[in-house]
């Protein structure tokens, strides 16, 4: 989907009032730009001002504790900072650096145009390394993606993959919101754009390679 397309999703959005996406907070300026904080630093003071959209890949790569993030999507994003944008299009690409995808994953769903793909068919074509996370089984992974995947601790992204082409759910060990695009993954009750994931992360997959491992 074009950068274009993107911008007329997320304009369209903000005017529905979906002004949160994940742990960040969208607030419409008085020149037409936009601010971005953290969701938690709505009455904070004194916070660091930024005024590049490209400074958004900076401000997702570490958590609080100067810690890399190596799965955007973790409810783990840093506080403290503020990010002032002019336009959509620069609104559209912070938010891109944040949540890589995120935004045309929504779009997509939105059209009825989202491809998903079973965690099933996502292991069995890893080559490789991880070839063997395929040989993971059905209780462990009901424990990996209950353990890996859930938003408190895990991943703010809403699953829309199955466990297999059976229609699995993914974990029993997940609440059903955990599947719910109108749910607020942070625990929050406001309306958000939500982080749909369409398939397994690499992250997931490498896990479950050291979940066979480790039982063998």
């Amino acid at each position: 989907m074009s950068a274009l397309a993107q911008e007329r999703a997320l304009g369209d959005w903000l005017a529905k009032g979906l002004r949160c996406i994940g742990q960040i907070a969208i607030q419409s300026g008085d020149d037409g730009g936009f601010v971005l904080r953290h969701r938690e630093d709505r009455e904070r003071t004194g916070l660091v001002v930024s005024q590049r959209a490209d400074d958004a890949a900076e401000l997702a790569r570490f958590d609080d504790a100067g810690n890399y993030r190596p799965l955007k999507t973790a409810p783990t994003l840093r506080h403290g900072w503020k990010l002032r944008l002019a336009n959509l299009a620069e609104l559209r690409l912070a938010l891109d650096l944040f949540y890589p995808g995120r935004l045309a994953m929504f779009a997509a769903f939105e059209k009825d145009e989202l491809v998903t793909t079973p965690l099933r068919d996502t292991l069995g074509r890893q080559t490789g390394m991880y070839r063997i996370a395929a040989q993971i089984r059905e209780d462990q992974t009901d424990e990996l993606v209950g353990r890996f995947c859930a938003s408190n601790g895990g991943c703010l992204r809403t699953i829309q993959w199955r466990r297999d082409a059976a229609g699995t759910v993914p974990s029993t060990q997940l609440p059903p919101d955990k599947f719910d695009p109108r749910h607020d993954q942070t625990g929050g009750a406001e309306p958000v754009v939500p982080l749909l994931c369409q398939e397994a992360c690499n992250l997931l997959v490498a896990e479950a390679r050291t979940v066979v491992q480790a039982n063998r």
